[in-house]
């Protein structure tokens, strides 16, 4: 997988994120997973490399509390089949770069996602 961030264009913590790390100077290949969303493909791959869908899933989508899933016991393929059926789902932004994810916008995630940046 090329380097990819995943994120949703309408979303400010995903405007500011991808300023702060500077991704497209840095060559990312941004999708908009509302216009262009996460393949099976591309989330087997982000998975394999997370080694679960669940660290891909969001749990601050509002979908996820208005279908009262917080209440069901979700498996694996749980997660994959929401992530795939509508983009809220999937945790953002993803950056997918030199073989690792980074997934959401926790402080320590983006620190640890920019000090791979410039390791390279």
């Amino acid at each position: 997988m090329q380097n990819t961030v995943f994120h949703l264009s309408t979303c400010d913590t995903c405007k500011k994120i991808l300023k702060e790390t500077e991704a497209e100077k840095h060559g990312f290949i941004l999708q908009d997973i509302k216009t262009n969303p996460v393949t099976k493909k591309q989330l087997d791959e982000l998975k394999k490399k997370t080694g679960s869908y669940e660290k891909l899933f969001s749990k601050r989508a509002q979908l996820y509390k208005s279908l009262g899933l917080a209440d069901k016991n979700l498996t694996e393929e749980d997660y994959k089949n929401y992530i795939l059926q509508h983009y809220t789902f999937l945790k953002r932004p993803v950056f997918a770069y030199a073989g690792e994810v980074f997934a959401g916008s926790d402080k320590k995630m983006i620190e640890s996602f920019k000090a791979q940046l410039t390791k390279k």
